[in-house]
Order: C-alpha cells, then structure tokens, then sequence
C-alpha cells in the first residue's frame, strides 16, 4: 500500500506498521461513511489486494462492523460496536491526521431537525 510522503515523513514507524489490512479497509469505509464501495474500488482505493480486502470485509462484516448488500460494502453506523474496536480507532487518528478531522457541528448544523423516520418506535 503507498502512503503519501506527508504521512512518510511525520508518522512513527509503529503508526506505520500498525494498520491490518481490516483496520484500512474499516478506516477507510469510516472516512467515506456516506458511501458504500464494490470491494474492488476499495482496493483500489487504498493500494490492497483485492483478495485481502474481500478477506477483511468478511471478517469485519462477521464483527457487524460493515454492512454488505448484494456487491456493496458500507461502515456500520452502530457507533457504540465500531467505538468498541481498537482498530478503528488507530485507523480513525491516523485518517484525522491525513485529512483532518471532521467538525461536528458542521454536521449538526446540516443535519434534519426531524428524526428519520426509520428511527421512530413502532407503537
């Protein structure tokens, strides 16, 4: 996988090493959690063997940390399960840092002031 020389020149080399193929693949589908990915354009969107990101991905998806439909991949948005994975959080910090991280109350100030309807108790 490359790297640009930014982040070459200013992460350690256990930042470097520290990112398993599931914890790209997962920082990556964090990073563009609005979109969902054909394993192929993940791949190639972060230098991986296909075969090895197809591999991640079911096993991410085994840890209901991404959804799959029909050829798509997507982070989940159960924030609490990816919360409790150690690797999102590297990938997480390491994505802040190559792109910065995101402001929230941007987010909020863009967001619906209704809730979705799919998030409303059945009563």
């Amino acid at each position: 996988m490359s790297i640009d020389r930014e982040t070459f020149k200013n992460a350690s080399e256990d930042e470097l090493e520290g990112l398993s193929v599931p914890d790209q693949v997962l920082g990556f589908l964090a990073a563009n959690d609005d979109r969902a990915f054909k394993a192929r354009e993940i791949a190639s969107q972060i230098g991986l063997d296909e075969g090895a990101v197809s591999t991640a991905l079911s096993r991410l998806k085994d840890r209901e940390l991404v959804e799959h439909k029909a050829t798509y991949w997507a982070v989940t948005d159960d924030e609490d399960r990816l919360d409790g994975y150690s690797g999102y959080e590297r990938a997480t910090a390491l994505f802040n840092e190559q792109l910065g991280e995101e402001d929230k109350e941007a987010w909020r100030a863009h967001s619906p002031d209704e809730r979705h309807p799919s998030l409303e108790d059945e009563s």
